[in-house]
């Protein structure tokens, strides 16, 4: 393994990992009860775990245009986001309720990597409207046009 170059086995590692969280969402989405409740997440997960493979095969066999890969420096300024995608996955979509989760986290990662400045009202009002519009149209989507199951709790 010592001919492969490290931006190729990050891409390695990286898609991996995506078809192992893939194949436990699809997992889970077939597993979990009301079965009706999860018609839809088992169609996106299966297609999701499909191309996920399909990129992890690809990167094995060295058919992946990869680039330079991900720097040290870049991958630490993803580490808060990623850490903060964990919460919102593990803890806060099923203990605040889908969409407030959602509208909280949304808006601490637009207010942590939104590059305007963070003493400006106007930055806030942006990114505060940017949340509602974000939080309305999954709203919409799921509870609305294809009216899916979400975790409700606390709030809604």
């Amino acid at each position: 393994m010592s001919d492969i170059s490290l931006p190729r086995l990050q891409h390695i590692v990286a898609s991996a990992l995506v078809a192992l969280v893939g194949g436990w969402v699809t997992y889970l989405s077939y597993t979990q009860q009301p079965s009706e409740a999860f018609l839809f997440p088992r169609l996106i997960s299966t297609v999701f775990l499909v191309l996920a493979l399909w990129t992890f095969f690809k990167a094995c066999l060295g058919w992946t245009k990869v680039g330079v890969g991900i720097s040290g420096q870049a991958f630490l300024r993803m580490l808060p986001g990623l850490a903060i995608a964990v919460v919102y996955v593990f803890w806060a979509a099923k203990g605040l309720g889908f969409y407030t989760a959602t509208a909280i986290t949304f808006f601490i990662l637009f207010s942590l990597y939104d590059p305007a400045p963070h003493n400006a009202l106007r930055s806030w009002i942006k990114r505060i409207i940017g949340t509602a519009a974000f939080t309305a149209v999954m709203y919409a989507l799921f509870a609305v046009l294809l009216k899916v199951y979400t975790p409700r709790e606390i709030f809604f």
